[in-house]
């Protein structure tokens, strides 16, 4: 199964314990395969990867084996890839949602940081892989691997700092964020919940917005054209964690 089963690790929605409710005699192909998706992402947190087999993903879904083929003609591998395809989407299609209501530099990385650790923790099948499957998501984390999905992220985030940040400068802070969500994810710290809005912003606004002035000034150096300030949010208040405004 390869990168495809690997690449669950991208993914961020939730997996739910219950059945999919029933097909509807109505449903198209496009809600067909939505519903087999979801059945799949519910029988991975209940069973695992290794154990999900074709018959479980037909029983949670209320498809027959024969109507999984034709959604599915490659079986399980490309169940798998469309797995991991609509959970990428989903989880870009939030972030740009969160992202681009942004009005500040500072909110972008807020926001874009806080929605995809919500997503990643909350992730049942992720973390039941995490915990009884390791094997499955390690290899992800291998070098090859976390490279290129950075580079993955990067050039997806990069236009939504792209509004206050030349293009170049966009895609190395937007790596530099995910980098530091990354690592606070797989490794966390006391007093650093990156599912809270108030523990990120705090985070942002101490180490990387005064990074990203040092790159943007280097930049304005090399260049040689002024360049403004890097704005930042206009509410500096932190409301929680018994830090004053």
């Amino acid at each position: 199964m390869g990168d495809s089963v690997v690449s669950l690790m991208r993914s961020t929605a939730r997996a739910g314990d219950g059945p999919v409710a029933g097909p509807s005699a109505l449903s198209g192909p496009s809600e067909q395969r939505v519903r087999i998706v979801e059945a799949t992402l519910a029988c991975i947190a209940r069973y695992g990867l290794a154990k999900t087999t074709l018959d479980d993903v037909a029983r949670q879904s209320g498809y027959s084996r024969a109507t999984l083929y034709r959604a599915f003609p490659g079986g399980k591998e490309a169940l798998l890839k469309a797995v991991v395809d609509t959970e990428v989407a989903r989880l870009f299609s939030e972030l740009a949602v969160d992202m681009g209501e942004a009005a500040s530099l500072e909110d972008v990385l807020v926001a874009g940081m806080a929605r995809a650790a919500r997503r990643i923790v909350d992730h049942r099948a992720l973390w039941l892989l995490m915990e009884h499957e390791p094997e499955v998501v390690l290899p992800l984390l291998a070098f090859d691997h976390r490279d290129r999905q950075l580079a993955e992220v990067a050039a997806f985030v990069a236009p939504f700092l792209g509004r206050w940040l030349a293009h170049d400068e966009a895609l190395r802070v937007a790596e530099w964020a995910t980098r530091i969500a990354l690592s606070y994810l797989e490794c966390p710290a006391k007093g650093v919940d990156l599912t809270d809005a108030s523990d990120v912003r705090r985070l942002v606004r101490t180490y990387v917005v005064p990074g990203v002035e040092v790159i943007a000034q280097a930049a304005e150096q090399t260049s040689g054209a002024a360049r403004p300030p890097v704005p930042v949010a206009v509410d500096r208040s932190l409301t929680s964690k018994g830090e004053a405004s």
